[in-house]
């Protein structure tokens, strides 16, 4: 796969609501320019093109990150923190897809500049159609201002 093309980054640590996200995305051929990356702190060598992943060009800006708050290593926050006060980072779209209703991350991810909050549906059906949903928003509908 070519680091390069990639176009979603996903980071997710929980493997049902991987394969989920996946075979939505799937099931509307988005998923061919879908990354994985299972904590934080591999999320941000990704992004910013660091550690494992320092051959790929950060200015190739991924299209969308799905982010989960509850990750290990670097939690979702501070991953949503540092891409939106970086220049390169700050204007890909990040939507969080998470399991937390707590109204302090809502209120903090929205502080730090996420683009969208959506609390992960316990109904797969539901969970299958709003992954597909933001997929074809924010990939074939949404203009970036790139």
């Amino acid at each position: 796969m070519d680091l390069n093309a990639i176009e979603i980054l996903l980071v997710e640590d929980n493997p049902h609501d991987m394969e989920l996200t996946l075979r939505s995305l799937k099931k509307h051929n988005l998923s061919d320019k879908v990354f994985v990356v299972e904590d934080g702190a591999e999320a941000l060598d990704f992004i910013f093109a660091t550690g494992a992943y320092a051959e790929r060009i950060i200015e190739n800006s991924l299209k969308l990150v799905l982010l989960d708050l509850k990750l290990p290593k670097v939690d979702g926050l501070e991953v949503l923190q540092k891409m939106k006060s970086d220049k390169r980072t700050k204007s890909i779209p990040v939507v969080v897809l998470t399991s937390s209703k707590e109204e302090q991350d809502i209120i903090t991810s929205y502080k730090l500049g996420v683009n969208s909050y959506i609390v992960k549906p316990v109904d797969f059906d539901k969970f299958f159609h709003i992954v597909a949903d933001l997929g074809l928003y924010w990939l074939l509908l949404n203009q970036p201002p790139y």
